[in-house]
């Protein structure tokens, strides 16, 4: 206990007297995360997307161009589907949260205890789902990157010819850069060096630097030697470059629709009752995919290494 000399009113029992103003819980481990800000997601109601596709050559199909047309024989003919499409199921990703109602009836002023447990565990499966979109080994966007997509680093860092290959591999209509912040940091280092800054732009209220007119896109969902927090200066990660779009035969999030307590895209909460001691137990689910419509649709630079830095004072 503090010390007083008997003068005046200590501070630690006028403390006994004074509002405390509190926070909700903070969280740590949350971000912004954009790519969900940014990717466009399409709602289903069977939980089942099928992604048609054309058999394709050089073109689809053969056309007349000519000025004797009234002499000429117009080539006929259709374009073929494929008889197996790809179809994408949407997976859950689940957790189950415990409320003693005691605590939630004595505990919740000002902050409602249920509401902010629900809520933190919302941004956990909010979280998870972002890192799935990534790494998932059955529909995430590093695994499904064809091997004519991937891009090798010249010299180790991610440099701007590095980035230039890569929009020459989804050159149509390509949306937005998705890399670890580390690796966009590496990045801009190796444009200082070169005398190009990258310029900047605010996109749903947050500020990126661009190259060539697309966003850098920060995520630690790009893992670094497979960790979000690196504690090494050295390290290896990936870059991506996505299109996304269903219109633009792009990059597409799939969620569900119509569900009993859908709080919000995709997401139910549920009450699965309270027990003979009095917990109140909550199912929260999200159900969530992605499609790439095209195999164009995503490139990605691998294996950039971000711990180069240089000695300007030379």
């Amino acid at each position: 206990m503090p010390q007083n000399n008997g003068a005046t009113l200590s501070r630690y029992a006028a403390y006994q007297l004074a509002d405390v103003n509190k926070t909700r819980p903070q969280y740590g481990a949350l971000t912004p995360r954009w790519l969900t800000a940014l990717l466009e997601f399409k709602g289903l109601e069977s939980g089942i997307y099928r992604v048609n596709r054309v058999v394709e050559g050089e073109t689809p199909l053969d056309i007349l161009c000519s000025q004797q047309a009234p002499h000429a024989t117009i080539p006929s003919g259709f374009t073929p589907y494929e008889t197996k499409p790809k179809e994408y199921e949407l997976n859950a990703i689940s957790t189950i949260i415990n409320v003693d109602t005691r605590v939630s009836d004595v505990y919740s002023s000002p902050y409602d205890q249920t509401a902010e447990q629900l809520a933190l565990a919302i941004e956990s499966l909010r979280e998870r789902q972002e890192s799935q979109i990534i790494n998932s080994s059955d529909y995430g966007l590093l695994a499904n990157a064809i091997e004519t997509q991937r891009v090798k680093p010249r010299f180790g860092a991610p440099m701007p010819d590095d980035m230039d290959e890569l929009l020459a591999k989804v050159w149509k209509e390509p949306s937005f850069f998705l890399a670890h912040p580390r690796a966009i940091a590496a990045f801009e280092r190796e444009c200082t060096r070169r005398g190009v800054p990258p310029s900047t732009a605010r996109i749903h209220g947050g500020t990126f630097i661009e190259w060539r007119g697309v966003p850098l896109i920060p995520t630690d969902k790009l893992l670094v030697d497979g960790l979000r927090n690196p504690v090494s200066a050295k390290g290896k990660t990936n870059i991506l470059l996505v299109r996304t779009g269903e219109n633009k035969r792009g990059v597409v999030g799939l969620y569900q629709t119509g569900m009993p307590g859908e709080q919000s895209r995709g997401l139910s909460v549920r009450l699965r009752g309270v027990d003979e001691k009095g917990v109140a137990s909550y199912l929260l689910s999200l159900y969530c995919s992605v499609a790439i419509l095209a195999d164009d649709a995503v490139a990605v630079l691998e294996d950039v290494e971000i711990g180069d830095y240089y000695d300007y004072s030379r």
